[in-house]
């Protein structure tokens, strides 16, 4: 199934972050749907998208925020003139899990 059409699992924690199979498993199928994305340190996605303004930057924050209530997943984001810098992990195992992936690709789509 693809990644955009998954839903985010909440995660309370007790369960271990992706290991290396999975997570490049997790990486390639979202390389295919939405690249761009890069995994750091095996702990988190992060992506910078670029905007001709402020307000443009600021928009997509917000649409972003919508998708991050409508999933009960909630990325850091960065704001700044002209891009949006986003981070995405699950706090609660401190590492990266499905619903990242998943929050990750449908992120793309906007």
């Amino acid at each position: 199934m693809e990644l955009a059409k998954q839903k985010c699992i909440p995660c309370e924690g007790g369960v271990p972050p992706l290991k290396e199979k999975e997570l490049e498993a997790f990486q390639a199928q979202l390389d295919q749907e939405a690249p761009g994305w890069e995994v750091k340190s095996y702990k988190r996605l992060e992506r910078t998208f670029k905007f001709p303004d402020f307000q443009s930057a600021l928009d997509f924050v917000n649409k972003v925020g919508q998708i991050a209530e409508t999933e009960g997943h909630h990325p850091n984001i960065e704001l700044g003139w002209g891009f949006v810098r986003i981070l995405l992990w699950t706090h609660a195992i401190g590492g990266l899990s499905q619903a990242d992936f998943a929050l990750a690709a449908k992120i793309s789509r906007l």
